[in-house]
């Protein structure tokens, strides 16, 4: 059966190969061959009584759903690879229909994030920042008594918020083009503050290109008008463009930057800013991001800083997705090293922590953690000077709170989820059994009349009778489970055609009149029939073709030998 990369705990256990009992390697005629034996069985127009009609109808609609992802190449191939989930993802229909496996397979994974990306960004707008700054200088910079009588002796450190800043923003689409952004934040340091709110209108122009316009105003900076562009330049370069005015107590001030982008091979690419105005700048940057590392390379020149920066981070292939990082700047401000790591801690949230050791900006511990498109910030500034003991402690503090958190928070809570989602599956795998069990016992009603002939013709010709038919787990080949065992003689019986029953190697849960009645578990189908007025057992594994009669069958031979 074909099997999904999605599970959301909905029941998706319909084998349509098993439904119509073709092998996967089935022709189109093998197909319409099953496909209009099963629409003569459960034509509503047969039935009279409005119930059997009801549950005819239903039976009906799914032979007709199997049959038509069957016999359609490209359904068929996505069906295989991904089961029925897979055809339920938006974007098939623009996809080129003819493609191999392993494209399929990737085209799927595409549009599986994309669906999710939608999803996560109507479940977290609007997005934005919050970033608290902390001095901790106290703890590491106390002042010495004989130089400072007035300095506070004794008591806790002073620790103090000294800076803060929020930012927000909402996307409202407003065509299939156009996309209003409305943005402000707030910042505050060491009691004195500022404001500033934004509307930007963005119109996608063709597939290679965009452009924005943007107006804000703010009560420090003044008003501002500005125009931004994006362009394709080929397959593998693109550039932006960005111009502005803004109109504040000391006059007008203009603004420009071009950057500029190119592919350099499968995992590089290159950059190039220039910048002018208020912070006039040139920079250029190479960037490499493979499978286990990121690597990155920036020299700017420019007033009032220039610098030469290399970073690089280690990504593990594990599932919180671990990545180690570290990163090495220096020019005319000074000289910087910074180190960290970053944790995925829940399906939408990743946690960082790193530690900022420069001269002379001092140690700063910077936490970060992301949620959905929100984002958390605090940086604390531990010292101002180059301290080995700052430096300790602000690398071994946040680790030992992290593994405490994680082993009686985060581990606890991740349990009582998971236990939460299998209990959750229970119920709805019990209820998808009581449906099923319901619908093979309806498609059970629907036989009846359908066996009855097929009993008389094949007893007129000494042909093949089903005496007993059992399908479920058994513990041994004479020994069944209690409740974990169904009848299924009738719908054998309505498979027999020409004195032959051929069953293929799907599993028989999906078979007309069958259900799974101990899911999960392993299951055989059990037959005791009779050919030419001799009798025959057979026990067959639940995913094991079948073709009886067969005289290895016969009761009589295995007695006698």
């Amino acid at each position: 059966m074909a099997t999904s990369l999605e599970d959301d705990g909905e029941p998706n256990n319909q084998d349509y190969y098993s439904l119509l009992n073709v092998r996967k390697e089935a022709t189109l005629e093998e197909l319409k061959a099953s496909y209009r034996r099963l629409c003569m069985l459960y034509h509503p127009d047969k039935h009279r009584d409005a119930e059997l009609k009801r549950q005819a109808e239903q039976l009906f609609n799914q032979v007709q759903t199997a049959f038509t992802v069957l016999s359609d190449d490209h359904a068929r191939a996505i069906y295989d690879i991904f089961g029925k989930k897979g055809l339920e993802v938006e974007g098939w229909e623009v996809v080129e229909r003819k493609r191999t496996p392993a494209e399929i397979r990737e085209e799927y994974e595409r549009l599986q994030r994309e669906r999710e990306e939608r999803r996560l960004q109507q479940r977290t707008n609007p997005k934005g920042t919050i970033s608290v700054g902390v001095d901790a200088t106290d703890l590491f910079d106390r002042y010495d008594e004989d130089d400072f009588d007035e300095a506070p002796s004794g008591g806790f450190p002073h620790i103090e918020i000294n800076k803060m800043h929020i930012s927000q923003s909402i996307e409202a689409p407003l065509t299939n083009s156009d996309t209003a952004v409305l943005s402000g934040s707030l910042s505050t340091h060491h009691g004195n503050g500022g404001g500033n709110i934004a509307m930007t209108i963005r119109r996608v122009t063709s597939a290679r290109g965009w452009g924005e316009v943007e107006f804000g105003a703010g009560d420090v900076l003044g008003p501002v008008v500005g125009l931004k562009m994006f362009r394709n330049v080929t397959q593998r370069c693109w550039m932006t463009g960005q111009c502005g005015v803004q109109f504040s107590p000391r006059g007008v001030r203009p603004s420009c930057s071009l950057m500029a982008a190119r592919h350099l091979d499968g995992n590089t690419m290159g950059y190039l800013q220039w910048r002018w105005g208020p912070n006039s700048a040139m920079t250029t940057s190479i960037v490499r991001d493979t499978k286990s590392t990121h690597l990155t390379l920036a020299l700017q020149l420019g007033v009032p800083h220039s610098y030469l920066m290399l970073s690089c981070q280690y990504k593990f292939q594990d599932e919180d997705q671990t990545r180690v990082k570290g990163s090495l700047k220096t020019g005319w401000f000074g000289t910087v090293v910074e180190y960290g790591v970053e944790r995925k801690v829940s399906r939408h949230s990743v946690l960082s922590a790193s530690v900022s050791v420069g001269i002379p900006q001092g140690v700063t511990l910077k936490i970060k953690l992301s949620r959905a498109s929100q984002t958390y910030l605090f940086p604390v500034h531990l010292t101002d000077q180059l301290l080995p003991s700052a430096v300790f402690y602000a690398t071994v503090c946040p680790l030992l709170v992290y593994l405490a958190v994680h082993r009686l928070v985060i581990v606890p809570c991740t349990q009582a989820q998971k236990e939460q989602e299998l209990e959750l599956q229970r119920i709805n795998s019990a209820t998808d059994i009581a449906k099923k069990k319901q619908e093979a016992e309806s498609a059970v009603l629907l036989m009846q009349e359908s066996v009855k002939r097929i009993i008389d013709a094949e007893e007129s010709k000494m042909g093949l009778i089903i005496l007993n038919a059992w399908y479920g787990k058994f513990v041994s080949e004479l020994k069944q489970e209690k409740n974990k065992v169904i009848d299924v003689t009738v719908p054998l019986q309505c498979l027999v055609k020409d004195s032959k029953l051929i069953l293929t190697e799907a599993s028989k849960a999906g078979l007309p009149g069958f259900y799974d009645p101990a899911v999960g578990e392993e299951k055989s189908l059990k037959l005791l029939y009779q050919f030419r007025g001799v009798m025959h057992q057979v026990l067959s594994a639940d995913t094991e073709a079948l073709r009886i009669p067969k005289q290895s069958h016969r009761i009589e031979s295995t007695e006698s030998s």
